[in-house]
């Protein structure tokens, strides 16, 4: 890279870090006073409340990741604007090394937004569910007291008959009132506290299942065994996909050793995929609408972040209406933006082109 690419680059990244930093703070402060707020850790000690906490950024740093990358972009190009050093660029015919140096700042961008969502962002998810089912092993293990009701969270009521030297409880009851249409009712003549691969669970043995719906209707589902995860009792209504997270590597491998990628998998992927190619589709517009100098004193009566915000949220309806089935949907907005940009960049960029011999002699 040539100094004035590297110049340009370390520009770029300076006002992308700055807001991400911001950015990042805001949402570790966030995370922190919701954490503390509903009791996540269960008195598990400062020190698992902060690494809790940290551990809860990287997917949530993802989408404000990519949008500062592009709002830094086009605040430099602007500043750059203002300075005339980008009108010097265009007439030193150094336009190359800009958009050349704009490819690396949005590939950088986009493998660093990758391996996030990809690799980082799964890992510490599974790292996050772990500490919440240790959490919720320890609340429920200090519930279970015979022959007394305690209440594990807002409308579960648990109780059990005795607990043996081994472990093991007997005459098992929960009572899950938090679903107003559902009201849910476990009964079973044993049960156990046991970890699995995905986490911690309760085994129940020889049951049932009682069902009860808001209009008064009822249904009983018997059983041998069910396993349900402590998280579900004491918190969170849906955990399996939550606590079977990871890595796209991960979902690879399952999909081969399976001989077949579950829908789910793929979609995770493709998900995964579009937020590191948002780099490279809103890097690419803003250097169609601020690569280019201006002879305008004025600024524009729309600021250039909002411009940028606007992008997203046209890329976002699009992924969300668009009429493509499969995993493909979650790729529409961001390939649509990557079209729309190129296409301008190509048209602005035609604009430029010198004339040719005949047009100057005539």
């Amino acid at each position: 890279m040539t100094r004035l690419g590297t110049y340009l680059f370390r520009l770029f990244a300076a006002e992308a870090a700055a807001l991400f930093g911001v950015a990042l703070t805001i949402l570790y402060l966030v995370q922190l006073l919701r954490i503390v707020e509903v009791g996540a850790v269960r008195d598990r000690g400062l020190g698992t409340l902060f690494w809790q906490t940290i551990l809860g950024l990287p997917p949530l740093s993802i989408a404000f990741l990519y949008v500062c990358l592009a709002i830094g972009l086009a605040r430099a190009l602007r500043a750059m604007q203002g300075s005339r050093e980008l009108h010097i660029i265009h007439v030193s015919q150094r336009l190359p090394v800009l958009l050349g140096t704009i490819l690396s700042y949005a590939a950088v961008g986009t493998l660093l937004v990758w391996l996030l969502g990809h690799v980082i962002a799964p890992i510490a998810g599974r790292e996050n569910n772990l500490i919440k089912a240790q959490a919720a092993a320890d609340l429920v293990g200090r519930s279970l007291v015979p022959n007394r009701f305690a209440e594990l969270g807002d409308g579960v009521t648990i109780t059990v008959g005795g607990r043996g030297a081994d472990g093991e409880i007997t005459s098992f009851f929960a009572d899950d009132r938090r679903d107003a249409e559902t009201r849910r009712t476990y009964i079973a003549d044993s049960a156990v506290i046991t970890a699995d691969e995905l986490g911690y669970v309760l085994q129940l043995e020889d049951g049932t299942i009682q069902y009860r719906t808001a209009d008064g209707q009822f249904s009983e589902i018997s059983f041998e065994r069910y396993d349900i995860a402590l998280e579900r009792l004491t918190g969170d209504e849906d955990t399996g996909d939550r606590r079977g997270d990871q890595t796209t590597y991960g979902l690879i491998a399952r999909g081969l050793s399976a001989g077949e990628m579950p829908s789910e998998d793929q979609r995770h992927i493709a998900e995964r995929t579009a937020d590191g190619l948002r780099v490279l589709a809103l890097c690419l517009f803003v250097a169609a609408i601020s690569a280019f100098p201006s002879g305008r004193r004025r600024e524009p009566i729309l600021p250039v972040e909002i411009t940028v915000l606007g992008a997203v949220l046209f890329e976002r309806s699009v992924t969300s209406y668009a009429p493509v089935p499969g995993w493909a949907h979650e790729l529409t907005g961001v390939v649509v933006l990557i079209v729309i940009a190129i296409a301008m960049l190509v048209y602005r960029l035609r604009l430029l082109a010198p004339l040719p011999r005949e047009a100057h002699s005539r």
